[in-house]
């Protein structure tokens, strides 16, 4: 498996490999501090630049593809990335994403899902994995609402910048499940179209 940054525009939302150049429009999008309620990671505003060099690192080092997403106006609304990638074992997980709030429950997630699964699928992943923290129902709502299997909750899995232990729900779509899930996605898009 050779996976591939995604470069997409698809129901009016486009991804495109996060660059330099994305620093400053994301810091504004990302400002909502409940956008990162249950990160693994500090994301204070603060501490953007910081975070936003060891994304660039993360890319560079080839443990994260990030994606950059965009309305078909062009204004910035989160992010979503490949990481955990594993080449020899033909498996990637679909995370570090999130989406300024008027967004939420719109064409947006679906959208990116359809986009980066597909990459996945057609770059050789036999597994596509999709964690949250499990206290994050919206997330695990909307992970369901693909069509990915749930596969249950790693107690204590990561430790949190507040000292709390997140417990991480896993859901996964595999190769043969993709076809069903993929038409799945399509038929919500078209509906969220009309």
């Amino acid at each position: 498996m050779q996976l591939n940054p995604v470069t997409a525009s698809l129901y009016d939302v486009s991804l495109t490999p996060l660059v330099e150049s994305d620093r400053e429009p994301l810091r504004v999008a990302a400002l909502d501090p409940a956008l990162f309620r249950y990160w693994p990671r500090t994301m204070a505003a603060d501490k953007w630049d910081e975070n936003f060099d060891w994304m660039l690192n993360e890319q560079a080092a080839g443990r994260w593809i990030l994606h950059t997403v965009r309305l078909s106006d062009g204004r910035l609304v989160g992010q979503t990335c490949y990481l955990a990638i594993r080449p020899e074992h033909k498996g990637v997980e679909i995370g570090g994403t999130w989406y300024v709030a008027n967004v939420h429950g719109t064409q947006v997630n679906p959208a990116c899902k359809l986009a980066l699964l597909e990459n996945a699928f057609a770059c050789g992943a036999e597994r596509v994995e999709l964690k949250t923290d499990a206290r994050n129902a919206r997330s695990r709502a909307a992970i369901l609402k693909l069509g990915a299997a749930f596969e249950g909750v790693f107690r204590r899995h990561l430790l949190l910048p507040d000292g709390h232990w997140r417990d991480t729900a896993w859901f996964s779509i595999l190769r043969d499940e993709w076809p069903h899930v993929k038409t799945g996605l399509q038929e919500r898009l078209n509906r969220l179209g009309n």
